[in-house]
Formats: C-alpha cells, structure tokens, sequence
C-alpha cells in the first residue's frame, strides 16, 4: 500500500465485493478460516483485512492508505481497489465487481473541531 512522508493523509477504504466462481478448493479453504474472517475480528490496516460470514457470498476488505495531500479520495479509492483485486487474485478467490467507500481522517477530524469551536 501506498504511504506519504510528511503531509500525508490517512484513510480509511472498505473495499465491498461478491464472491463468484469459487471452486470447490477455495470454498473448502474460506469456510476452513471462517472464524479468523469474522467482520468483529477486521480491523483497517496497509495490508488489509479480509472479512466474510458462512454464506460465502459477500465480503469486505479494509485497508488504510496513506496518501500525500492532493491524492484526493478518487485516487485513494483506486489505491484500494488495485490492492484488493491483487489480494483476491493470489488467493485466487473469484469475485465480480469492487466498490471501495473512502473515508478521509484528517476530514472527519477538521469536522469535529469545527463543531466544538461552534458551539
């Protein structure tokens, strides 16, 4: 994952996909490690967090990206999504398409003090 020096932003990306085509191996495989993938268990991280329930049709991963300031969210949004699909790729677990929701820390920080400063 992508990291900045100084001025650099941190996010927070859920990257949201549909399992599809998994072959019996992989099936075997996520329900094998079902307990390790529980979504209390995921945590936002570089190398992101897999999480899925005994259905084993959708999942979500979480990663944190760390982008100098001017990345703006549509590219960390794509930092995000490259790294999943290499994710899912190597594990060789199919999915149809990713949708990553980007959240902006230092944003949701600026809010807050706005708000108490408002007050």
């Amino acid at each position: 994952m992508e990291t900045g020096t100084a001025g650099s932003r941190t996010y927070r990306v859920t990257v949201r996909g549909r399992f599809q085509g998994l072959t019996d191996a992989a099936q075997a495989h996520l329900r094998a490690h079902l307990a390790e993938h529980d979504v209390f268990l995921s945590r936002f991280s570089a190398e992101g967090s897999l999480s899925y329930d005994h259905r084993l049709d959708f999942f979500n991963l979480r990663y944190e990206v760390r982008l100098g300031d001017g990345g703006g969210t549509e590219r960390v949004a794509e930092v995000a999504l490259t790294e999943a699909t290499a994710f899912l790729r190597t594990l060789r677990l199919g999915h149809g398409e990713l949708r990553g929701e980007v959240m902006d820390l230092q944003a949701m920080t600026d809010h807050r003090r706005a708000r108490r400063r408002a007050r």
